[in-house]
C-alpha cells in the first residue's frame, strides 16, 4: 500500500541513525588508545659540543 510508504521510510530512517549513533559511541569509548606518557621517557637533548 502506497500509503504506509512514509512510515516504512521514517521507521528505517531512524533505525540507519541509531545504527549510526552506536557504531561512532563504540568506536569512539571501545577504542579509545591509552596514550605511553608514563612509559615514554623523554630523553633530554643534550647540547651539542660543536656549537659550545
Amino acid at each position: 500500500m502506497p500509503q504506509m510508504a512514509p512510515l516504512n521510510w521514517l521507521s528505517l530512517l531512524f533505525f540507519f541513525i541509531t545504527i549510526f549513533l552506536l557504531i561512532n559511541s563504540m568506536n569512539f569509548y571501545c577504542l579509545l588508545h591509552k596514550s605511553n606518557s608514563k612509559t615514554f621517557k623523554k630523553n633530554k637533548i643534550s647540547s651539542n659540543w660543536k656549537w659550545l
